[in-house]
């Protein structure tokens, strides 16, 4: 049964002397390949001293650059969004015949168009061991991708971590633990070092038995005949429609909640998620 939801975010910047900020980039908005039905998405802006500009980066999601006039005290995001939770079979797809064994080649102009997400550096000790062993007669793909997100989810403990960036695949491993953003990024180098196109993907994890939300992210790998789909290797389950994207991209700094730059200064940074049902 559909349930519908508002969903409330706010993130605060507040500044310890008034600076000057550059654009900045707000990927808040619902990303078009999310599977809910999004009945309405509203944005603002404070303090009022400011340009919105609405458009769409190379992958098609949407984002908003803020120009600031003048110097500025505050940077307020608030972001309201109704959607409608529809149940969905995450399986519900066949892969094309040749796609459904691992390992398997990308058709050539399908490879090119891919390029970005099966870009992949040396693959070190850590993330190779994490890796299924490739065999000549192939493997089921999903069970064998589903088995990989299941293992990060089983050996990489969950951690809540404040600071920014991500860590690279083989802190993540020699640590044992990572944010959902780092295990993200991790299982989209595993996938990439199997010959997997992979990207990265920032949104919200919906929660309507607790009533709770949180940013979250995973990766999304690209299976001839199913198109983009979601693995997470916090819960080392399939995406669904309590996964609610925003933005995915072939490198996580692109899929950023809110990025941009400011004068040195100091910084108090607060967010807060609030579920409700619409």
């Amino acid at each position: 049964m559909a349930s519908a939801v508002t969903l409330t975010h706010v993130t605060a910047y507040r500044y310890d002397r008034p600076v000057l900020l550059g654009p900045q980039t707000i990927r808040l908005s619902p990303a078009p390949h999310a599977a809910a039905v999004i009945r309405r998405h509203a944005l603002t802006v404070e303090p009022a001293s400011h340009r919105l500009f609405h458009r769409r980066d190379p992958q098609g999601n949407p984002e908003v650059r803020a120009v600031f006039d003048g110097r500025v005290e505050h940077f307020t995001i608030t972001a309201v969004l109704e959607a409608e939770l529809v149940p969905v079979n995450p399986f519900a797809f066949l892969l094309e015949d040749g796609a459904d064994r691992w390992p398997f080649t990308y058709e050539p102009l399908l490879a090119a168009e891919l390029a970005p997400n099966l870009r992949c550096g040396a693959a070190g000790a850590g993330l190779i061991g994490l890796l299924p062993e490739a065999r000549e007669e192939g493997d089921e793909t999903l069970p064998t991708l589903l088995s990989l997100a299941r293992r990060v989810a089983g050996e990489i403990r969950y951690i809540r971590r404040d600071e920014p960036g991500i860590w690279e695949a083989e802190e993540v491993v020699s640590r044992g633990e990572g944010s959902c953003r780092d295990t993200g990024w991790l299982l989209v180098q595993a996938f990439r070092a199997m010959g997997i196109a992979a990207r990265f993907c920032s949104g919200y994890l919906l929660d309507t038995n607790e009533g709770t939300a949180e940013l979250h992210a995973w990766a999304e790998a690209f299976l001839p005949g199913a198109g983009w789909v979601g693995f997470d290797p916090t819960s080392g389950l399939l995406a669904a429609e309590f996964h609610l994207p925003l933005s995915a991209a072939s490198d996580p700094r692109l899929a950023a909640p809110v990025s941009g730059t400011h004068e040195a200064c100091g910084v108090d940074f607060s967010a807060s998620l609030t579920l409700a049902p619409a």
